[in-house]
């Protein structure tokens, strides 16, 4: 068996050059194969973990100006959401299972000692957290009992408590100064991504939305409203009721979808599944393809290599070897070139997702893992193999063909 492989490897090495451009071939198709897989799966985690917190089935929606003419109303109109909007859908919208209100007051400067941060301060209620999960690092969310008593406290994310308080350590009980008021912290949220408004989730103050109400002079208004609907029932199919309820008090088109505008994260999460199985399913074409432009160029290389051992092919069927013998030689010639550029391939492009992957690391935590899973790489290595047999039938049958007259009279 070692003077087989010997052997193949001093015919693959006589002429070296050649035998290099075509396993570049070979290299080339499985390195791109693996890295757009394991980019692929890295870049999907990486989206998905922007929206890792937001429940499955869920909507956000909000008000804008209308764009209709409405029952004597130009269009242009300037309208605002209300708590009576809550009460109305929990109300006359049975499906629903969780109903959350928000306000917004945009970015404001945050002061704590002698650190400050600019984040996005909102207001909201206890509901909230069954919409966009949090992952309490300290403390607790907001609860009933801030709202009904309107408690000056906040929750912080993790930007925010990373620059108030750069020493780290345990923060609660500290005093946050946000405009003229002061807030007492009773928690930090580390969850990533984003709320269902967009914002970074890292880089937000949570205050109740009662508190917010009161302070900033906004009265019942209310200028977002997130929902989930209950088991059995997707939330997109309660979209148009939705709109019908919001529009019938406000005087507003319930057809008017750019005045009542709804963000479905169940369609968010579809569109991003279609994406990535789409993306997927080209890597896959893309990289399949170049592998078989290599392994035609192995083909050829080794019709080459056959003809000019018409001699020596000639030779060993008049000493004695049967066709098979041939048939084993030079395919097993053709999978050895094919399997070792392939295996370097495979490493070269493990070792450049690795460095991906350690680029998009803080704090020693992985942000998304660029890797190509245990049975991708399996099927990578049997697609090699199979593209190598492949390349080298050609050649073998041609060596087989070979009658030891024939390869005299050449010569």
């Amino acid at each position: 068996m070692t003077e087989f492989f010997l052997e193949i490897l001093d015919t693959i090495s006589r002429n070296k050059s050649r035998s290099l451009l075509t396993a570049f071939g070979i290299f080339w198709g499985i390195f791109m194969l693996v890295l757009l897989i394991g980019g692929t799966h890295g870049l999907k985690e990486m989206l998905n973990s922007n929206f890792s917190n937001f429940a499955k089935n869920a909507a956000t929606v909000w008000s804008s100006p209308t764009t209709k003419v409405y029952k004597g109303f130009a269009k242009g109109r300037e309208w605002k959401m209300d708590n009576d909007d809550v009460v109305r859908l929990r109300n006359m919208i049975p499906e629903l299972d969780v109903i959350s209100p928000q306000l917004s007051t945009g970015t404001r400067v945050t002061v704590c000692g002698d650190n400050t941060f600019s984040a996005t301060i909102y207001g909201v209620d206890e509901n909230y957290q069954r919409v966009c999960m949090p992952e309490m690092k300290y403390g607790r969310y907001i609860n009933a009992m801030d709202l009904k008593q309107g408690r000056k406290v906040c929750v912080i994310g993790k930007r925010v408590y990373e620059n108030l308080f750069p020493e780290g350590g345990n923060p609660l009980g500290s005093s946050i100064r946000i405009d003229s008021t002061y807030y007492s912290l009773v928690g930090v949220d580390f969850s990533p991504g984003a709320l269902t408004t967009g914002e970074s989730a890292e880089e937000i103050v949570l205050i109740p939305i009662s508190v917010m109400q009161r302070v900033y002079n906004y009265g019942n208004d209310v200028h977002f409203i997130s929902f989930t609907a209950k088991d059995g029932v997707k939330v997109g199919e309660l979209t148009d009721r939705i709109r019908q309820v919001i529009a019938r008090k406000h005087i507003v088109s319930p057809n008017d979808e750019l005045a009542i505008r709804v963000f479905n994260t169940e369609v968010l999460f579809g569109i991003l599944d279609s994406l990535f199985k789409g993306v997927t399913f080209l890597s896959w074409l893309v990289g399949i393809g170049t592998l078989l432009a290599g392994a035609i160029g192995v083909s050829n290389i080794m019709m080459v290599t056959v003809k000019e051992r018409t001699v020596e092919i000639g030779i060993r069927r008049a000493i004695g070897a049967t066709p098979r013998m041939i048939l084993t030689q030079i395919i097993s010639e053709s999978i050895v070139l094919t399997a070792v550029a392939g295996m370097m391939g495979i490493l070269f492009a493990v070792s450049i997702l690795q460095m991906i992957e350690l680029a998009n690391t803080t704090d020693g935590v992985v942000s998304a893992h660029f890797q190509v899973d245990f049975w991708t790489a399996i099927l990578a290595t049997l697609l090699l193999c199979l593209m190598g047999a492949m390349a080298g039938m050609a050649p073998a049958l041609r060596a087989m063909a070979i009658k030891p007259v024939d390869a005299m009279r050449d010569e």
